[in-house]
C-alpha cells in the first residue's frame, strides 16, 4: 500500500541544509582589541623598563647605600630613617613643600579661569580666528624638551647681554609694570591688607608664565565649547535668556567635564616641571655628595608623590560631584 508523501517519514524532525557557523565579532570587541594593541607598547615599556625603576626607588628609599671599593654597592635596610631625615633634619624641605604649595593653590586657579577666558573668545566668530588660537598655543611648542634644551643652552644672547648690547635690566616687564602702578601704596590706602596686594602683585608679576601654561587647556576648553549644540543656543536666545544667564546655566554646566580635566591636569603639570621649587630642591639634593644625597632624595620624591596624588584625588572628589555629564541616549 502506498502512502502519501506527507506522510513518509513520520514522526521524524525534519531539518533543512546544513549551514557552518562563524563566530561572529561584534564592533566593540573589534575596537577593544585595537585599543589594546594601541597601548600594548607602552604597557610593555611600563612593564619592564618603569617598573624596576620605581621598585628600586622605593628600596633606596628605605635603605642606605655603602659603595664597595673597585665598583658596586650594598644597600641596607634603615626603615623610615630617611623619611625622618627628610622631615625633620632638613628644616628647607618642609618649607620648600609648603611654599610650593601655596603657589600651586594661587596659580591653578589663575590658568584655569584664563584660559576658560581666552577659549570664549576665541570661540566666537572673528576674523582671524585660526591664527589668534595658533598664537597662544605657541608657547606650549616653544616649552618642549627639546625647544627648552636649545634656548637653555643659548649661549649667544648670555654673551650679547654679558657684552653690554643689549640692556635687559635687572627686572622684566612685568615687574615694571607693577612699580609703575604701585599696587602696595595703591592697596595701603584703600585700607586693604597687605597679604592680598601681595597676592596681586604675585598674579601680575606671573602673567607671562599663567599665559605660557594656558595653552593645552585653552585648546581642551575650545574642544568642549564646540561640542555644544548650536541649537541649544537658539533656544535660550528664543526665550529671551541674556548672554550672561546663558554662560551660567549653559555654557558652564555643559563644560564642567573639561573643568575637571583641566584641573588635574594643571596639578600635575604645575607638580612636575622644571621650574617647581620642590623638584628643584629634589635635584640639589640628589647631587650631593656621597650616597646619602641620594637615599634622602628618593624619600623626598615619594612624600612628595603621596602629597600630588592626594591633592588630585580630592579635587577629582570634589570636582566630581558638580560635573554635569549631558545624556547623548
Amino acid at each position: 500500500m502506498n502512502f502519501p508523501a506527507a506522510t513518509k517519514g513520520k514522526g521524524k524532525k525534519l531539518r533543512g541544509p546544513v549551514k557552518e557557523h562563524h563566530r561572529i565579532v561584534s564592533l566593540d570587541k573589534k575596537k577593544a582589541r585595537a585599543g589594546w594593541i594601541f597601548v600594548l607598547p607602552f604597557i610593555l615599556g611600563f612593564l619592564l623598563i618603569y617598573i624596576p625603576v620605581i621598585w628600586q626607588s622605593i628600596s633606596f628609599s628605605f635603605s642606605e647605600i655603602n659603595y664597595i671599593q673597585g665598583g658596586g654597592y650594598i644597600t641596607e635596610f634603615v626603615g623610615l630613617d630617611n623619611y625622618k631625615n627628610a622631615l625633620f633634619t632638613d628644616a628647607s624641605y618642609v618649607t620648600t613643600l609648603t611654599s610650593g604649595l601655596e603657589q600651586m593653590i594661587l596659580e591653578i586657579p589663575a590658568i584655569i579661569f584664563f584660559s576658560l577666558f581666552v577659549a570664549i573668545l576665541l570661540n566666537q566668530k572673528m576674523v582671524g580666528r585660526a591664527a589668534f588660537r595658533a598664537i597662544f598655543f605657541i608657547p606650549v611648542i616653544l616649552s618642549t624638551g627639546l625647544i627648552a634644551e636649545i634656548d637653555a643652552g643659548n649661549t649667544l644672547s648670555d654673551q650679547m647681554g654679558s657684552a653690554g648690547s643689549i640692556d635687559t635690566g635687572s627686572e622684566n616687564a612685568a615687574a615694571e609694570i607693577v612699580s609703575s602702578v604701585d599696587i602696595q601704596s595703591l592697596f595701603s590706602n584703600m585700607l586693604i591688607g597687605s597679604e592680598l596686594a601681595t597676592t596681586v602683585t604675585g598674579f601680575v608679576n606671573n602673567i607671562f608664565d599663567i599665559v605660557n601654561r594656558s595653552g593645552v587647556q585653552m585648546l581642551i576648553f575650545l574642544a568642549g565649547l564646540q561640542g555644544i549644540s548650536p541649537a541649544i543656543y537658539e533656544s535660550c536666545q528664543m526665550e529671551g535668556a541674556s548672554a550672561w544667564e546663558t554662560f551660567w546655566k549653559i555654557t558652564l554646566p555643559m563644560i564642567s567635564p573639561m573643568i575637571l580635566v583641566n584641573f588635574v591636569y594643571t596639578i600635575i603639570d604645575s607638580f612636575t616641571a622644571q621650574s617647581n621649587k620642590v623638584m628643584q630642591y629634589i635635584d640639589s639634593v640628589y647631587s650631593q655628595a656621597g650616597s646619602s644625597g641620594q637615599v634622602i632624595s628618593s624619600a623626598m620624591s615619594w612624600m612628595y608623590f603621596i602629597v600630588v596624588i592626594a591633592i588630585v584625588a580630592i579635587v577629582g572628589l570634589i570636582a566630581s560631584r558638580m560635573v554635569f555629564y549631558q545624556r547623548k541616549d
